[in-house]
C-alpha cells in the first residue's frame, strides 16, 4: 500500500481506497544482488534522509563524523557482524588485592621531578587487572590466540590493550609483553600511554595489534557489562566496579569487596570451556595477588 499522507504515511483514506479496490497488494520483494548474504540485505541501515525526516526541522544540529568516529563505527560493525561473541561472567573478591596495593604504594620510593618529589609509581586496580590478565593468558596459552581463516595465531606473549576514552572516541593503547613486566612498569607505561592517547600523540604501533584487551568502567560505578571484541583479539575483559556485597562463608554472612568481570570471546578461537579456564585463572590471580609480585 502506498501512503498519501505526510512523508509517505498511510492514512485512513488510503485504507478505504484499498478496501474499495479489493484489498492491498503486497509489494514485490526486491531481489538481492547475486551472492549477497540475506542478513546483509536485511541489515541495511536507514538512509540519512529517512532518519532526519523523523525529526522536526530546527530541533537538531548536524555534527559531521571525523575520521576517528568513522573508523570506530566501521570496526564495531565488523566486530559484531563477523565475530561470534560468547560471554562469561565471574565475581572476584578484591580485599586481598586492595590491601596489597596499599602496601606496595606505601613502599614506593621517592623520585625527583620537575614539580618536586613524587612517588616513583602509584598502582591502580586497573594496573593489577592488566597484569592478572596477562598472567592468566600465560597460564592458559591456548586462549592467547587470534583467528584467521587459514590458521590459529598462537601468541608467545600477552600484549594487553587497554580501552581509553578520548574526546570524540575510544582508543586502545597496548602494554606489550605485560606478562614479563612488573606492576610498577605497567603502571607508569599506562599513565604515559593514556596521557599521549588523550592528546592524540600515540604512534600506530602503540595501539595496533595486541593479543587481548581490558575495558574498565568501574570508575563510573558500572556493576557489569559486556564489551565488543577488538579484532584481531579473540578476547576482551569487561571490568565492573568493586563494591561491598554480602557473601556467605561457612554458613555465615560476611562483607567482602566484589568486582564482577565479563569475558567476551571469539567463539571460533576461544570456546566456552577454554574461556572459562582463562577467566578462572584471572580470578585466581586477582584473589591471590602476591603471585603478581614474583
Amino acid at each position: 500500500m502506498t501512503g498519501s499522507g505526510p512523508h509517505g504515511r498511510v492514512v485512513k483514506a488510503d485504507v478505504e481506497a484499498a478496501i474499495a479496490s479489493g484489498g492491498a497488494k503486497a509489494p514485490a520483494a526486491k531481489a538481492a544482488p547475486a551472492g549477497a548474504p540475506a542478513a546483509a540485505v536485511a541489515a541495511k541501515p536507514m538512509a540519512d534522509e529517512q532518519v532526519l525526516k523523523l525529526f522536526a526541522e530546527g530541533s537538531y544540529e548536524l555534527v559531521p563524523h571525523d575520521n576517528m568516529r568513522k573508523t570506530i563505527a566501521r570496526r564495531l560493525v565488523e566486530a559484531t557482524t563477523t565475530i561470534p561473541h560468547f560471554y562469561l561472567t565471574l565475581d572476584c573478591e578484591l580485599d586481598a588485592l586492595l590491601a596489597l596495593r596499599t602496601q606496595v604504594n606505601a613502599a614506593a620510593p621517592v623520585k625527583k621531578t620537575d614539580k618536586g618529589e613524587a612517588p616513583a609509581y602509584k598502582l591502580s586496580v586497573n594496573d593489577m587487572v592488566i597484569k592478572a590478565m596477562a598472567m592468566a593468558l600465560m597460564a592458559v596459552p591456548d586462549a592467547n590466540a587470534s583467528w584467521t581463516e587459514s590458521a590459529m595465531v598462537k601468541h608467545r606473549h600477552a600484549d594487553v590493550g587497554v580501552a581509553v576514552s578520548i574526546p570524540g572516541g575510544l582508543i586502545t593503547p597496548i602494554i606489550r609483553k605485560a606478562d614479563e613486566k612488573t606492576l610498577s612498569t605497567i603502571s607508569n607505561e599506562m599513565k604515559d600511554l593514556a596521557s599521549r592517547a588523550r592528546s592524540r600523540k600515540l604512534k600506530p604501533e602503540e595501539y595496533q595489534g595486541g593479543t587481548t584487551a581490558v575495558s574498565n568502567l568501574g570508575m563510573f560505578g558500572i556493576k557489569d557489562f559486556a564489551a565488543v571484541i577488538n579484532p584481531p583479539h579473540a578476547t576482551i575483559l569487561a571490568v565492573g566496579a568493586g563494591e561491598e556485597r554480602a557473601v556467605v562463608r561457612n554458613g555465615e554472612i560476611k562483607i567482602a569487596t566484589i568486582m564482577s568481570v565479563t569475558l567476551s570471546t571469539d567463539h571460533r578461537a576461544v570456546d566456552g570451556a577454554l574461556g572459562a579456564e582463562l577467566l578462572v585463572a584471572f580470578k585466581r590471580m586477582i584473589e591471590n595477588p602476591m603471585g603478581m609480585l614474583v
